[in-house]
């Protein structure tokens, strides 16, 4: 089972669940897919040393001005607009395109070779003894988007699927834009992180509106949630539209000093442990019901 873990923004404690959930389960694949600023890997540096890196490549057209007829059908062709005539050259801007080697197939004169380029790196677990897996990507600094290094790490977890029997735990980019969205359409189950606030629930309907259109079966977690608020705004949000609540866990000033430190509190606290073994079993329940249901 793939299980994302979205958030309608940053800090809401979406990478606190992920890795901490990936720890309680016995046999798990943690997956970074917050490319453009990811910090999961922070809270497993001593898997450091076993982590073999990985450069990941987009192709992008390159244009031979001694054969470009200025003709204009890539350009036409383009749907995002990477490709200009600028005078009698034509420009291709690196950023916009999305590496469909379509101007090259139809250029009838030849004149367009697609080149490879980097945009960032995944880190991959070469000791299959540790738990959980790590698969960790990250973009370069100054790309326009990482939705490629998305793709290439959903690449590497059906590899490692098809090898073993892993849950896999991915951590997703924050908010609803296009590398959620790249995070989410292979996973089996969303778990939402919200906040109990009103501005968390506005962050909350967003993200689930999202995971409705790919049609993901979804259960939140509120975080940092406060004795007898039973009707913060993020639960009567979940109530209204019928969505299940796995889990509520208390506002802990102990979790800021662990954070701080790069530590996962399931691995020193036994009552962390149990909470995120109840929260996966919460998960499995509700995942086994969506199929009994289809």
């Amino acid at each position: 089972m793939k299980i994302a873990v979205l958030s309608g923004k940053g800090g809401t404690g979406k990478t606190f669940v992920s890795v901490n959930l990936a720890s309680a389960i016995s046999k798990s694949l943690y997956v970074d897919c917050d490319v453009e600023a990811p910090n999961g890997g922070l809270f497993f540096s001593e898997m450091t040393p076993q982590l073999k890196e990985q450069t990941v490549n987009v192709k992008v057209p390159q244009i031979n001005a001694n054969k470009c007829n200025q003709c204009r059908t890539c350009i036409d062709f383009c749907h995002f607009h990477a490709l200009a005539m600028i005078g009698n050259q034509v420009k291709v801007f690196d950023d916009l395109c999305h590496s469909c080697g379509g101007c090259a197939l139809f250029c009838e004169a030849g004149a367009i070779e697609e080149i490879e380029v980097p945009i960032g790196k995944f880190y991959q677990s070469t000791d299959s003894d540790i738990n959980p897996q790590l698969l960790l990507g990250e973009m370069n600094l100054g790309e326009a988007s990482g939705v490629p290094i998305i793709a290439e790490l959903y690449r590497q977890i059906e590899a490692i699927e098809n090898q073993s029997h892993h849950t896999v735990v991915v951590d997703c980019p924050p908010g609803s834009a296009c590398m959620t969205m790249e995070s989410i359409k292979e996973a089996d189950y969303c778990v939402i992180v919200a906040e109990p606030t009103r501005f968390g629930a506005h962050n909350l309907k967003m993200v689930y509106e999202l995971a409705t259109r790919f049609h993901k079966p979804v259960g939140v977690v509120i975080n940092k949630a406060l004795e007898g608020d039973h009707l913060d705004p993020s639960t009567i949000f979940c109530q209204e539209n019928g969505i299940r609540i796995l889990m509520k866990i208390p506002f802990d000033e102990r979790l800021g000093r662990f954070l701080s430190q790069g530590e996962i509190i399931a691995q020193f606290d036994p009552t962390y442990q149990e909470i995120f073994e109840s929260l996966y079993g919460k998960i499995e329940e509700a995942y086994d019901e969506t199929i009994t249901h289809a």
